[in-house]
């Protein structure tokens, strides 16, 4: 005859690393987002909580073409924050943080590079 006292301890222990292991694997799921943008006329697309870096550019890509043919992309991320800012001769620069503050200055500080007045006119986040 089993012990029902050992029986239940089994299970639970079982149970136990089945839900550490199950929910560490969602806790772990990756969500990319991606912005787009057109050198020409600066039209935008973005994406964000796409499973894949692919499927997250494609869908950029995507939204940019519906206003512009040569629309490229501006910057990815993984769990995080994008942004694009663009100065006022048509300069532009992206980048990615962890917060929207962050990306929004670091996009400033890239577009610096290149041009003056940098604003940043698009933002978007991931759900991490």
């Amino acid at each position: 005859m089993i012990n029902t006292t050992i029986l239940r301890r089994a299970i639970f222990a079982v149970m136990s690393v089945f839900f550490v292991f199950t929910t560490t694997a969602i806790a772990k799921a990756d969500n990319y987002g991606a912005i787009a943008v057109s050198p020409s006329s600066k039209a935008l697309g973005w994406s964000y909580d796409y499973k894949s870096i692919g499927g997250a550019k494609r869908a950029a890509l995507a939204n940019c073409r519906k206003h512009a043919g040569d629309c490229k992309i501006a910057n990815w991320f993984r769990n995080s924050c994008g942004a694009i800012a663009v100065g006022s001769n048509g300069g532009w620069g992206a980048d990615w943080g962890n917060t929207i503050k962050q990306a929004k200055w670091k996009a400033r500080k890239k577009c610096r590079q290149y041009d003056s007045n940098c604003k940043a006119i698009r933002w978007v986040c991931t759900t991490r």
